[in-house]
């Protein structure tokens, strides 16, 4: 092959992420939209509820960016080889 594996370095799973990044959007969302009377509308177009959903979405994504780049060992983790040369791979 060319390549051995040299160790593993621990990365967060970030798949693993997409779930906490939709349940804390939707919590944002909730607490923000609360205190709004009930809308029949069935078309659910409305302007202020779009501005509230992709500010809940931003919110969210700064924080769990935040969070990642300081304090990457609170989240799922996965091992990720790392390579090195072998003797096949080194020209003489």
């Amino acid at each position: 092959m060319g390549l051995d594996i040299g160790g593993y370095n621990s990365r967060p799973d970030f798949p693993k992420m997409g779930p906490s990044l939709l349940i804390a959007s939707c919590l944002i969302l909730a607490i923000r939209t609360a205190r709004w009377l009930p809308n029949c509308d069935p078309s659910l177009a409305e302007k202020n509820l779009e501005d509230e959903i992709n500010f809940a979405i931003r919110t969210a994504n700064r924080v769990l960016a935040n969070l990642v780049t300081h304090y990457e060992s609170i989240f799922p983790q996965r091992k990720e080889p790392w390579y090195q040369p072998n003797n096949e791979d080194v020209r003489e």
